[in-house]
């Protein structure tokens, strides 16, 4: 999952893309939205999980990132002809589609082994991917150097090399439940936060001092070094569950295996002129295509119909398409908004490692602290959405009226909100709609996304961006035509797009509220009742197979 982030990047090697192949705005922001586009249109990835094994999924992920990335290296540094604008735009959809098989492949496995951790599971799986764009950037800093062009080639090769070196280890598996694994996961949680913490102080260092091509090579190697202390925890688990099953069995004490049953009780036979006749009611199954007039009670396994034709995912489309849709357009346009405002290259790019780090922390905030409510206080995860969005709208008008030091805690808000809401949409719709469609379902739920980053990164926020740019151009006597960047400067650039991007966020958190309504009486129930007794019925029927 850390090196399934290349699209948080986009900020970075925009300018070289928009430089070499003299994009306008609005082409560029085209060209983000069919980033945006790939990668959440995981629906192919979803049906495909649906019928073939994880290992098949990771490597067809591994082999479209490389794909797609590559082709866009090799036009970018003028190795082949000068692609046409819609090639580039399906090299970027293509490249950007690969995270959604890695996303498929480890979320629908890891969800299945751990149903009743889901919401801190998914939060530190997301969070990792959150890390990934500071990863790679120190990666790409120690062996290519301070090239924009270099880091396309990067993030072809590494998430294929990673997903191709690992791809044997995501597997389902049959967990042992009575183990404290909540513990282990917060091992997993510290070792993040310090590779969080490390990278945001290596990226203020890289900001205020000028690095030599060593200290870029310790500090990656550093950041590589803390990724692998996981497998090390991982290792000593497994260690430690292995000599646990050596111990020789004890005695049934609790458990008596001649008071079972041998066989269930007769029920009481009926006279032959009785027309009483006992039926059994035939459980409901979720097919994929359900009745979808049928709705199941949340919490059970929906059909995929069921589900996409419900009012609940229409409010979670909604929630997506305000929320995610401006928070994508923010974390596109960074490098744009930082170069508008007279920033230098080297702050621009402090400006993107800073969302990605935050975006870590978002999700795994949403992941751990959402949990901890729901448990503790039976705080229903849709109203932390609408919280999210709220924020997130304050993120946008820091955006529209920049003050001295406001880019920074923009970047910081909008990292932050994208990665929590992430998180919560994917755990809100395992408890709304069941975990047996999880794969299809989920990257349905994200189809929003895409539409709302075409709508406001390349019809509102590149337009009105150009229009203004063209306006300066104007009173300077100049024409489209003479120049080959079309660039905006100053503060009114911006301004316009993001107060409506604020807009939108609050209306987004407003209808999520309905939701909260819809779903209260739901989470204040007991969500994870059923995976507790299927795991327990499991434990006993393992524990006294053992002693048979």
């Amino acid at each position: 999952m850390a090196g399934a982030g290349a699209t948080y990047l986009f900020g970075t090697y925009s300018k070289a893309i928009k430089q070499t192949l003299g994009y306008t705005q609005t082409t560029l922001n085209l060209l983000g939205f069919f980033k945006d586009l790939g990668s959440n249109i995981g629906v192919f990835s979803g049906l495909i999980a649906e019928v073939t094994p994880t290992w098949f999924v990771l490597l067809s992920g591994a082999a479209t990132n490389f794909v797609g990335y590559f082709m866009i290296w090799l036009a970018v540094t003028n190795k082949i002809t000068k692609p046409k604008v819609w090639q580039m735009c399906l090299y970027i959809c293509i490249g950007a589609n690969s995270q959604n098989f890695a996303n498929t492949g480890v979320l629908v496995t890891c969800l299945n082994n751990f149903p009743e951790s889901r919401g801190i599971m998914l939060g530190l799986l997301k969070g990792f991917t959150g890390l990934s764009g500071a990863f790679m950037t120190q990666v790409y800093l120690a062996v290519y150097g301070n090239d924009s062009k270099s880091l396309l080639l990067l993030i072809g090769w590494f998430p294929a090399a990673i997903s191709i070196f690992f791809v044997a280890t995501i597997r389902p598996m049959k967990v042992v439940r009575g183990y404290n694994e909540i513990r282990v996961f917060y091992h997993f949680l510290y070792v993040a936060l310090s590779i969080a913490f490390f990278s945001m102080v290596v990226t203020i260092l890289q900001k205020q001092f000028k690095f030599t091509h060593a200290e870029y090579v310790a500090s990656a190697a550093t950041i590589s070094c803390l990724l692998l202390i996981p497998l090390l925890i991982a290792i000593r688990e497994e260690l430690f569950l292995w000599n646990q099953k050596k111990q020789p069995v004890k005695p049934p004490t609790a458990i008596s295996i001649e008071k079972l049953p041998l066989e269930e009780p007769k029920a009481p036979s009926l006279p032959p002129s009785s027309p009483i006749q006992i039926k059994e009611t035939p459980k409901p199954k979720s097919s994929c295509c359900a009745n979808i007039c049928m709705t199941p009670d949340r919490g059970d396994d929906y059909g995929i119909l069921q589900a996409l034709f419900s009012i609940d995912m229409l409010l979670i489309l909604i929630a997506t398409f305000c929320g995610l849709g401006t928070n994508l357009t923010a974390v596109d346009n960074m490098g744009q908004i930082g170069e508008s405002l007279g920033y230098p290259p080297l702050t621009i790019s402090t400006f993107v490692s800073l969302i990605s780090i935050w975006n870590f922390c978002g999700r795994v905030f949403a992941g751990f602290v959402s949990e901890i409510l729901l448990e503790k206080l039976s705080f229903p995860r849709p109203l932390m959405i609408a919280a999210v969005l709220l924020l997130s709208s304050i993120g946008h008008l820091f955006i529209a009226f920049p003050r001295p030091g406001t880019l920074y805690i923009a970047s910081v808000i909008v990292g932050f909100c994208y990665g929590a809401q992430l998180t919560l949409l994917y755990t809100v719709i395992s408890e709304l709609f069941g975990l047996k469609h999880y794969a299809t379902l989920f990257n349905c739920g994200q189809l929003a996304s895409p539409l709302g980053s075409y709508v406001f990164n390349v019809r509102v926020s590149g337009r009105l961006y150009d229009k203004e740019a063209l306006k300066q151009l104007a009173q300077k006597g100049m024409t489209r035509d003479s120049v080959k960047e079309l660039t905006c400067i100053g503060h009114q650039c911006y301004k316009l797009p993001f107060i409506i991007l604020a807009a939108v966020a609050l209306f987004g958190a407003t209808s999520t509220l309905i939701l909260v309504m819809r779903t209260r009486k739901f989470y204040k129930g007991d969500i994870y009742k059923k995976f507790r007794e299927e795991a327990k019925a499991a434990e006993t029927e393992m524990t006294l197979a053992s002693r048979l």
